[in-house]
């Protein structure tokens, strides 16, 4: 389910739109199954601004502690604090959605989904049949 919630795929379910209709912009339930993203928990961004903050300081700690390891003795600090600047500013907002997600991973691991956590969403096939009218065909 991690894994799914790392490339912002449903970790129920797997489905590709899961929970964002945009970069930013997420939608009440996964678009595949239906699953809603809230679950009457309060409090569900702090977890996942956790996990934000784990995915995002991981790497900056393991390239800030590689940088001075390649440059010692003679560690250049500018450069280094420009180069981790920039990750800083840029890895949140890459890995915004996969936080999220991988926030929703967990929260289904420690409570399993009951069928009051899904909404009934219209699946592609109804849709598409539904569209063929053979009045304005």
């Amino acid at each position: 389910m991690l894994v799914r919630g790392a490339f912002r795929r449903c970790p129920w379910c797997g489905g590709r739109g899961a929970f964002f209709v945009g970069w930013f912009k997420k939608a009440d339930c996964c678009q595949s199954c239906g699953l809603q993203w809230r679950r009457g928990d309060v409090g569900y961004e702090l977890g996942a601004a956790a996990i934000a903050a784990i995915i995002t300081f991981g790497p900056l700690m393991l390239i800030l502690g590689g940088m001075v390891a390649i440059t010692w003795p003679d560690v250049e600090i500018v450069p280094m604090f420009i180069a981790l600047g920039v990750l800083a500013v840029a890895l949140p907002l890459l890995l915004y959605g996969s936080a999220y997600v991988m926030w929703q991973a967990i929260d289904i691991m420690m409570r399993p989904p009951t069928p009051d956590d899904f909404e009934i969403v219209a699946d592609a096939e109804s849709i598409d049949a539904g569209s063929a009218d053979p009045d304005t065909a």
